[in-house]
């Protein structure tokens, strides 16, 4: 099902870098990083816990894609994956996106905790020792 006000659903086939029978990759509106790419399952649905067996592995064949093409024409140093899941969680738009985010080498001071960094006193766990 299409919802005409999510912007995820019609994306506009000139933004779409790849896609198969139930996901499509584009580039994220708000990056992150230079090539912060979003995958996103063409059924419109909101959780990642929605998705079928056979969406999960669309999805996930979009985010391996979507690595090797990055991995061509911007040579990250390593990646970032997430999933904002339900408004507690972040999530702002409603329709199921995976965030396939490239990391370069010293794009921040110090990249250790990754994903942590959602709870900033939690992060540095290896402070806590």
């Amino acid at each position: 099902m299409i919802q005409s006000t999510c912007p995820f659903c019609t994306p506009g086939n000139s933004k779409i870098l790849c896609a198969n029978d139930h996901a499509l990759a584009f580039f994220d509106g708000f990056p992150v990083t230079p090539g912060h790419t979003l995958i996103v399952p063409r059924r419109h649905i909101s959780s990642f816990f929605e998705v079928t067996k056979e969406e999960q592995a669309a999805l996930f064949d979009l985010v391996a894609q979507m690595r090797e093409l990055l991995l061509a024409e911007r040579s990250p140093d390593g990646f970032n994956i997430g999933i904002n899941d339900g408004p507690a969680a972040g999530q702002t738009v409603m329709h199921l996106h995976i965030h396939l985010i490239p990391r370069y080498a010293g794009d921040t001071e110090d990249p250790r905790g990754g994903v942590r960094w959602i709870m900033p006193v939690k992060a540095p766990y290896w402070k806590k020792r």
